[in-house]
């Protein structure tokens, strides 16, 4: 059997469609369901494994602005007192994880504040919030603090707060450096606004500053492309993450293409490729080395692994909290309310806000950190006939192989490796390595 070319009905001259994703989570979303949260409660009423890695992911949907690709839970018009209700109801929410057998005094290693934008709230909320959490679960052992930021939401004394409540790991998202195509794509922050915070976020001196791209936003030509590279390179962040343009169902520029809107306005796959490619390239002229399919990281800093994202592609239970958040424990994914009321209402009765779960076999574990770790460039055999008793290079030699004739990757019987031009396409080869029933299976 050949593969389909590629495996979502991407090719170098296909527009971008609605529909496209980056792949963060397998099984996809739309086999999830609320038959499988009883399943959830016994793992909860369980000890579980107290030896897995545990994170804490708190969700703060608050934003200025929604972008125009945007696909998150965020709310853009919420007063001052629903946003003390709902901090409130993020810390009852962990205090009912904290009184869960599986979760029950387990110390942190790993805490992730996204959004939304958790650099909207003032500082006397984060101290708050922070100081709450630090008294429902043990931070001592915390290897990672990571913290979302938009640069408009950021003032001088947040910025230094932010250091002092001990985020080692700041992510600013400044996606472009042009204010023309910052404004069409709906951003709520202009370059004068960048400008402004990076003297600061220098100066706190944070153990890893990250900046955020995306390439292919509305309005870029290569021109533009170039110079924001040049930028990038000018502020020397400690990492440099670089996403491509995706449309995923629930955005603005999703709904109007529904409408009747065509895609010219979308730079097709081959050409946000190349501005990838072309980034990843100077970045490494610059001094950076590759950490991921998406994320380049200074030499000296290459042994500073991003705890987060390499924890849950390698199974590590999370909390996830707050609206609509994911969350994973012993082998079960699982979803937040996504409805504002009905979250805050079931936290109140002293209820976990739980939507929809699915539990996962061996297998299906087997191929979820496989495929998350494909974005990563390389994995090696031995850690998962090790840990899940199956070789993929024996289970996927069809479909590697296949790969490999189209200059995708590399493989032998110890490691895999991605080629540049796997890399720049990861998330369409991911779907050749589904389980049968989620082959075509819509993500969401």
């Amino acid at each position: 059997m050949t593969l389909p070319e590629p495996a979502t009905g991407r090719s170098d001259i296909v527009e971008t469609e609605v529909g496209s994703v980056f792949v963060s989570n397998y099984p996809p979303y739309s086999a999830w369901s609320p038959s499988h949260l009883p399943a959830l409660k016994k793992v909860l009423a369980s000890a579980g494994d107290q030896n897995a890695d545990l994170g804490l992911y708190v969700h703060i949907p608050f934003c200025r602005k929604r972008c125009k690709f945007c696909y998150f839970k965020v709310y853009t018009g919420k007063n001052s007192n629903e946003i003390k209700t709902y901090m409130a109801g993020l810390l009852k929410e962990v205090d009912t994880y904290a009184s869960k057998p599986v979760f029950k005094d387990r110390p942190l290693r790993f805490v992730y504040f996204g959004g939304g934008t958790p650099s909207y709230l003032s500082v006397a909320q984060l101290r708050d919030l922070v100081s709450g959490l630090r008294k429902r679960f043990d931070w001592e052992q915390l290897e990672e603090f990571s913290f979302e930021c938009e640069p408009g939401t950021l003032t001088k004394p947040k910025v230094y707060a932010l250091k002092d409540l001990g985020v080692t790991r700041l992510s600013l998202g400044v996606e472009n450096f042009d204010d023309e195509i910052l404004s069409n794509n709906g951003r709520a922050h202009v370059t004068t606004e960048i400008d402004r915070v990076l003297p600061w976020i220098k100066d706190a001196d944070f153990p890893m500053f990250n900046l955020d791209l995306i390439a292919g936003m509305v309005g870029e030509t290569s021109e533009k492309w170039s110079k924001t590279i040049d930028r990038t390179i000018e502020v020397a962040p400690d990492s440099v993450t670089i996403y491509q343009m995706e449309l995923p169902f629930n955005t603005v520029y999703s709904s109007a293409i529904r409408d009747g809107d065509d895609h010219e306005h979308f730079a097709n796959w081959s050409t946000k490729r190349r501005w990838n490619q072309e980034a990843m390239e100077r970045l490494e002229e610059a001094g950076y080395v590759r950490s991921s399919a998406y994320t380049m990281v200074k030499m000296e800093k290459k042994g500073r692994p991003f705890v987060y994202r390499d924890a849950l592609w390698r199974g590590a239970d999370m909390m996830g909290t707050g609206v609509a958040s994911f969350s994973h424990v012993g082998g079960i994914h699982y979803q937040n309310l996504s409805s504002w009321g009905e979250y805050l209402e079931t936290i109140d009765r002293g209820e976990l806000p739980l939507q929809r779960a699915l539990e996962t076999s061996n297998e299906d574990r087997f191929i979820r950190q496989f495929i998350l770790q494909m974005k990563l460039g390389e994995l090696h055999v031995a850690h998962f006939v090790d840990k899940f008793g199956m070789n993929p290079v024996k289970k996927f030699e069809h479909e590697l192989s296949q790969l490999r004739e189209r200059d995708f990757l590399t493989f032998d019987d110890e490691r895999i490796q991605l080629t540049m031009k796997g890399l720049m396409q990861v998330d369409t080869l991911l779907p050749n390595f589904y389980d049968a029933p989620y082959k075509g299976a819509r993500y969401t």
